[in-house]
């Protein structure tokens, strides 16, 4: 059986965006929605709206509850039928979803995911667990077309086949078009890694997805970029690297995780 979809649960209007998502992607899969809210302690920083002789924690109690009520509110609005569990781990947003994204089918997370010791952006957040977490990330952000195509940065290596195989399901259950964009000319060789073949037995896995290749000539970041303003979703393909290495996140996983104008799904090749 897969496992949960986990969102990133801190209350704000941002991750709220997030769980309606998850609510969706959990429904789709067909497994359990988790809420998961990362709870900081420290005796230099008390949470917000606690008392500091709270030293019961009363307050941060009643908070975290409130917050997982209205989170659990808007999933089942979002998907009436998802099972919905919650848990409250110490540490950080990063910690907390990277240990659970050892089990998850897929994380999600809004665009501004703030943490008891402050504020961290969506994208900083986003880029470690692509980097270091097991499972997809999907990253809610942007003015997405509800309308628009699901849009796959192309290439010929083993995570954009991997990616290629989300972005074919998204569209899917979405009903939606699949763009491919790829800056290469030899779409039909068998000698790049079978990106053209892995296509070819998707499109006839999802027979009701019609995908349109559109060749890029310039920068893919940038063509990446300017899709995503007319798009419902991006998906791109984050290698397995080194942890030691310096950059574990290539400059198009970078590039839509900070600029895309829409959700990101940024896909690994493998779940080691």
């Amino acid at each position: 059986m897969s496992g949960p979809v986990v969102v990133g649960v801190d209350g704000s209007q941002s991750g709220m965006a997030a769980v309606e998502a998850a609510a969706h992607e959990a429904d789709r899969i067909g497994v359990e929605l988790r809420l998961a809210h990362a709870f900081e302690w420290s005796s230099a920083h008390v949470p917000s709206g606690v008392p500091p002789w709270d030293q019961g924690g009363a307050g941060a109690c009643r908070e975290v509850r409130g917050a997982l009520t209205e989170a659990e509110r808007w999933a089942l609005r979002a998907a009436p039928h998802v099972r919905v569990t919650h848990e409250v781990l110490m540490g950080s947003p990063v910690a907390v979803l990277e240990s659970g994204s050892r089990e998850a089918s897929l994380i999600v997370v809004g665009s501004r995911l703030s943490g008891r010791s402050g504020s961290l952006r969506g994208g900083s957040v986003a880029g470690q667990l692509a980097a270091h977490g097991r499972s997809p990330v999907l990253v809610v952000r942007g003015r997405p077309d509800p309308t628009g195509a699901v849009v796959l940065a192309g290439g010929h290596t083993q995570e954009a086949r991997a990616a290629a195989e989300f972005a074919y399901a998204e569209a899917s259950a979405r009903g939606a078009n699949l763009v491919v964009l790829d800056r290469t000319t030899a779409w039909n060789s068998r000698s790049r890694n079978g990106f053209a073949d892995a296509l070819s037995v998707l499109g006839e896995k999802y027979p009701d997805v019609t995908m349109h290749r559109a060749r890029v000539r310039g920068g893919l970041c940038r063509a990446l970029v300017e899709a995503s303003t007319r798009a419902q979703l991006v998906v791109v393909g984050s290698r397995n690297r080194d942890r030691l290495a310096g950059a574990l996140l290539g400059p198009i996983s970078r590039a839509a995780l900070h600029h895309a104008d829409c959700p990101v799904a940024v896909i690994r090749s493998d779940k080691v």
